[in-house]
């Protein structure tokens, strides 16, 4: 098989693990919270990160980072890990998954602007129009005309939830790009891991949410499920779309990760028995352009 081949076949089943990490992690939330999902998460990404960090790397920990991987990356965690997935798992509850990953599609476009703004990154003008085309695919979808006046079909909450979450992914790409320079990929994301995790101790002590997050232990099937979301996330995925990275382009890569408001749409209909309008399939593959023109410019 071509190698280029096998960094697109890679890059497919990177999108099909974040796929099923949106759906593992919906069902956990909505029957633990979002809390207590994503504090778990990380407990056991960072558990896998390390012990596949030692066999590939001999270093378990992320002891050989410098202070500027960890000023950044650790901001990157703090957006990221902490600001982003957890609002992006309240949205999961509020609006679906299918949806809010449509509204994850936005991030792309966010992170351009970010690194246009803040490091001086260049913006084409086939870049603007793919933005231009992602946000018109949401719109397509959260929008419809009721009696001749547009309404929003979802949850504000959940919009906006999902919102700050694709903002908080998109500020955590723009620093990890500041911290990451030749550092460990792995590593980076055990220091992000870190960061988050503390940001979660520390709003859970004073939330006093610790008797929560010990009952929560208690539900089996939240726990079974948040476990493989972490499998998928950041040790499954992540390892793929490090192997996608080795034998193809990054833009390639970007695109096709980029595809999950669309891969989730069959999950939807076999798992959860939605029915899908055909605008809100088209405005998932409208943003999915969107975002192929952007990062392929």
């Amino acid at each position: 098989m071509p190698q280029g081949n096998i960094g697109e076949l890679a890059a497919v089943a990177t999108a099909i693990s974040w796929t099923l990490v949106g759906l593992f992690f919906s069902q956990a939330s909505k029957r633990i919270g979002s809390l207590s999902v994503n504090f778990y998460k990380l407990i056991f990404g960072f558990t896998m990160l390390s012990i596949t960090a030692y066999f590939t790397r001999g270093i378990a920990l992320p002891v050989d980072a410098t202070l500027k991987n960890w000023t950044w990356l650790a901001l990157s965690g703090i957006v990221g890990f902490f600001l982003g997935d957890y609002f992006m798992l309240k949205a999961y509850i509020e609006v679906g998954v299918r949806v809010s990953m449509l509204m994850m599609a936005s991030s792309p476009p966010m992170a351009a602007l970010l690194g246009f703004f803040f490091l001086s990154e260049r913006l084409s003008p086939s870049a603007l129009l793919g933005m231009l085309i992602t946000i018109s695919g949401i719109v397509l979808v959260i929008l419809s005309k009721d009696n001749g006046r547009m309404r929003v079909r979802y949850s504000i909450k959940g919009l906006t939830y999902a919102f700050i979450g694709a903002f908080g992914s998109a500020s955590g790409m723009v620093f990890s790009k500041i911290g990451l320079g030749d550092y460990n990929t792995m590593a980076a994301t055990q220091i992000r891991i870190i960061a988050g995790f503390l940001c979660f101790v520390i709003f859970v002590t004073v939330r006093n949410e610790w008797k929560n997050l010990r009952s929560a232990i208690m539900d089996r099937k939240a726990l079974k499920y948040t476990f493989l979301g972490s499998i998928f996330g950041p040790f499954i995925g992540v390892n793929l779309s490090l192997v996608a990275l080795k034998y193809t382009s990054t833009g390639i890569v970007s695109t096709i990760t980029s595809m999950t408001p669309v891969t989730i749409i069959p999950f939807s209909i076999a798992l959860f028995k939605e029915k899908v309008k055909p605008r809100e399939i088209l405005g998932a593959l409208i943003s999915v352009s969107g975002v192929a023109i952007l990062l392929l410019t």
